[in-house]
């Protein structure tokens, strides 16, 4: 499984509240794909999200994203961490 960090614009505003439900969509259904969405973070300001994950490929991810009703505008991999 490879790390994989994704990006997401356009949700200025978003609460607490409303990220952590964003989170659990994903986590409900990540098993489908075999993804395993480790954390999320958001910047309401600018509106930007970001999601740290282990899957089997960048497609697998956009495809849980997608069905939970928020697809990733950016899927980085990350080959490097300590």
């Amino acid at each position: 499984m490879a790390t994989f960090m994704d990006v997401h614009h356009g949700m200025t505003g978003i609460t607490a509240d409303q990220l952590a439900a964003a989170h659990q969509a994903d986590l409900d259904i990540e098993a489908s794909e075999n993804v395993q969405f480790k954390q999320a973070w958001a910047d309401p300001a600018s509106g930007t999200v970001y999601c740290l994950s282990e899957a089997p490929s960048a497609d697998a991810i956009q495809r849980v994203h997608e069905r939970a009703g928020h697809k990733a505008d950016e899927i980085h991999p990350v080959p490097l961490s300590v």
